[in-house]
């Protein structure tokens, strides 16, 4: 089910703006014209955004604690909707998405790097170990065969574990890792 965007606002012509979101983003938008309208939403599904408008957040900050703990992993966005049009709320909500789809690209990236790392320190075991059991002197043949395929297999990995973000990551990532070094250090 796709997450939609709550609008918790008792100002008039919320529904108008809901229509706008709605078609902007091809989501849909419910509204909420209170705190407790607002939980009974947030407790009957996910949300990708709540936006709060700064009148009901101003009135009551432990009413506003509850919708927060509530909305999850939604994005909360506090707009006075008495001096702000559909256009900026629009944009606001668009530059929210955008900043979370960056964070959780800039989140995977981190964690396949830190994968990646892994991996190459237990190839780096594997060789290390089929190495050393290979120079033994009394074992089977049996035993050297398997013991030459492990290597072979961590000599493989080791290779396509030699460029980092080579192997998990998404090719998104690749691309920028390579156009921008100093960025993929950061991560």
């Amino acid at each position: 089910m796709q997450k939609g965007i709550l609008m918790v606002t008792a100002i008039t012509g919320a529904d108008n703006c809901a229509a706008v979101l709605s078609k902007q983003f091809a989501v849909p938008v419910e509204t909420a014209g209170s705190r407790r309208e607002a939980l009974a939403a947030l407790r009957k599904r996910e949300f990708a955004v709540v936006v709060l408008d700064e009148s009901l957040v101003e009135s009551r900050e432990d009413g506003t604690d509850s919708l927060l703990k509530h909305a999850g992993l939604a994005i909360p966005l506090e707009m006075n909707f008495a001096i702000s049009g559909c256009g900026r709320l629009v944009r606001e909500v668009r530059a929210a998405l955008s900043r979370r789809d960056l964070e959780h690209e800039h989140v995977r990236s981190a964690a396949a790097l830190s994968i990646e790392s892994e991996l190459r320190e237990i190839a780096a075991g594997l060789l290390l170990q089929a190495q050393l059991s290979l120079a033994v002197l009394l074992i089977s043949t049996q035993l050297s065969e398997r013991l030459r395929l492990i290597l072979e297999l961590a000599v493989s990995l080791r290779r396509k574990l030699e460029k980092p973000g080579q192997l998990l990551l998404p090719q998104t990532a690749r691309t920028q890792q390579r156009q921008e070094p100093s960025a993929a250090l950061t991560v």
